[in-house]
């Protein structure tokens, strides 16, 4: 055996542990060696937003050990900060397998602590949870899931008081204390029935009510009764919300994916339940040919993304990607709240570094002010509080399929998210458009912006070295042109720093140190590197634009962009 491990196992086989995890750990030892080293290499880390892996036995896997000694230490967190007040912590999960096992583990420990735990009776969205941690004036929650990630996994995602993620100094000091629960004797298993409520359904009431009052223009879907659209939860928890806030929205033709509509942990007629990728909608595209459909959504297992297709000019349905949604989204929202006279100079919108720069030119055209944050929607939220009696938030988005409008969720939230897309889709059928057409209007106004993401998975104890080896040889090793465009501009997150080779000047990020960095270069282009924080991965995203003065030049244009892209990648040895 591996001498690194061996002190994690031997206290695994010989410690307070299930008959069960001893004989599996057993089994890895005598068929297979690698699996045991990879589950025992390293304690699974409680992240800035939770735990997220591979379920099994081990230090390195999602099980009742590892989300219990998370409960444990998130609840000495909030005994320790919130003394002498009685304290309610809501906690959801989604269809993955032991979802529901790890929920119920999480409400033993919180209860055994005395913490009152409002725990959802089914399956729910994690935006729903989000809406429950703030309607139930809770002072935390939890939401079991692993978003998109294949079926091996899951994840434990906690949640402050304001319905966000956690940030600093929550986030950090939650992690000290779950690093102190060394013990699993440490960790109180006994629930206190008492201290446990269900969740009925007045929350799920609660939160329709709130989508159904985002509506900007029930005229147009009064129009539009025989608006189609396909609607699939890929097997997960969306199919409890999404259907009903679309009939409230006013869509009466909402047509369900039966077979991916049955929540199933297995997740079987998909490769993986990431409505990011095209194959994920390859069942629900072909049902709307078949019915002729003007619109698909789809959700991912927790519904905090959705991924899209609808019609072109030529009736074919195609689709848009999350900085296509999320510019179509953020420009209808602020164009109608213009349209109302609901704007005052006093609003504003937030997006990722790694998001479309169109919707800062579309905020400043507007006049409302945009926020770049880091990577993770929970930067969007922290913002979101910040400014709480300050100035009223609209939306706010990300390029991985995430979008939130309004501030009553504090997560991305794909249930509203669908909703506002269907209602520009509605509008623009009453214009005779397309929602590819209003967004080549975007792009004719602002610029033809097109982006792509790069992913390179390096998986295991090797993984993460690898990963760490390519961000150390960027830094030391910049590139000072990127396909024979000069770099006119550095920005290091990890140290804070940006430098301008233009003005030969440094300048401050103002935000959290994260293992980001970002090339700026003359020809308007942007590349950003960072590893995963949820994967074994590091993620290159690319981002080009051009100005165009007429619509015949779309397709020439994103044929030309598409191109520079690619070169960027072959210039920088990426693959």
């Amino acid at each position: 055996m591996d001498k690194k491990i061996k002190p994690n196992v031997d206290a695994w086989l010989h410690g307070n542990y299930d008959k069960e995890t001893k004989e599996e750990i057993k089994r890895l030892k005598k068929n297979n060696p690698d699996e045991l080293v990879d589950a025992f290499y390293k304690s699974l880390e409680f992240g800035t937003g939770g735990l997220r892996g591979i379920m099994g036995v081990g230090t390195n896997r999602m099980n009742k050990y590892t989300v219990g000694a998370a409960t444990q230490g998130l609840a000495n967190y909030l005994k320790a900060t919130y003394k002498n007040t009685k304290l309610k912590v809501a906690v959801a999960f989604d269809s993955r397998n032991n979802s529901a096992y790890f929920a119920n583990i999480t409400a033993d420990v919180l209860s055994a602590n005395r913490i009152e735990c409002f725990l959802f009776e089914e399956l729910r969205p994690t935006p729903l949870l989000s809406f429950a941690v703030r309607y139930l004036e809770c002072h935390a929650g939890v939401v079991i899931t692993a978003s998109h990630n294949p079926k091996e996994y899951n994840g434990y995602k906690a949640y402050w008081g304001d319905g966000g993620q956690l940030v600093p100094p929550h986030d950090n000091n939650v992690i000290n204390q779950v690093n102190k629960v060394k013990s699993i004797e440490k960790i109180r298993w006994e629930r206190k029935d008492a201290y446990v409520k269900i969740i009925g359904p007045e929350v799920d009431e609660a939160y329709l009510q709130s989508v159904e009052k985002l509506s900007l223009n029930q005229g147009a879907i009064s129009k539009c009764a025989d608006f189609k659209i396909v609607y699939t939860s890929l097997h997960g928890t969306g199919i409890t919300m999404v259907p009903k806030a679309l009939n409230r929205f006013g869509f009466q033709n909402v047509i369900l994916e039966e077979k991916q509509c049955v929540p199933d942990e297995n997740f079987p007629t998909v490769k993986s339940p990431n409505p990011e990728e095209k194959s994920a909608l390859e069942l629900s595209i072909k049902l709307a040919d078949e019915i002729d459909a003007d619109l698909v959504l789809a959700t991912d297992p927790d519904a905090d993304r959705v991924g899209i297709a609808a019609r072109n000019r030529k009736g074919e349905l195609i689709l848009f990607n999350g900085n296509m949604v999320a510019t179509m989204l953020t420009h209808y929202l602020l164009s109608e709240w213009q349209k109302q006279k609901k704007l005052s100079d006093n609003e504003f919108v937030v997006k990722t570094i790694v998001t479309t720069d169109i919707i800062n030119k579309i905020a400043l055209d507007f006049n409302v002010k945009c926020y770049d944050v880091l990577t993770g929607f929970k930067y969007i939220a922290e913002t979101i509080k910040l400014n709480d009696n300050k100035k009223k938030f609209i939306c706010g988005g990300e390029e991985s399929y995430g979008f939130l409008i309004d501030d009553f969720v504090r997560d991305k939230d794909a249930v509203s998210a669908c909703c506002l897309i269907a209602e520009i889709a509605a509008v623009m059928k009453n214009k005779g458009k397309t929602l590819q057409d209003y967004l080549n209007d975007i792009y004719l106004k602002y610029g033809f912006y097109k982006e792509e993401q790069l992913s390179i998975v390096k998986t295991g104890k090797n993984g993460l070295f690898e990963i760490s080896k390519m961000m150390t040889h960027l830094r030391e090793k910049f590139p000072k042109k990127i396909n024979k465009s000069k770099v006119v501009k550095i920005v290091d997150y990890f140290f804070g720093k940006g430098y301008d080779f233009e003005n030969s000047t440094f300048f401050d990020t103002n935000l959290p140190i994260s293992d980001v960095i970002q090339f700026f270069t003359a020809d308007g282009s942007k590349v950003t590197i960072r590893p995963s924080g949820t994967e074994p991965k590091i993620k290159f995203y690319f981002s080009v634009n051009e100005k165009i003065v007429s619509k015949e030049q779309y397709a020439d244009m994103e044929q030309l962009l598409a191109k520079r892209i690619e070169d960027i990648i072959v210039s920088l040895k990426f693959k």
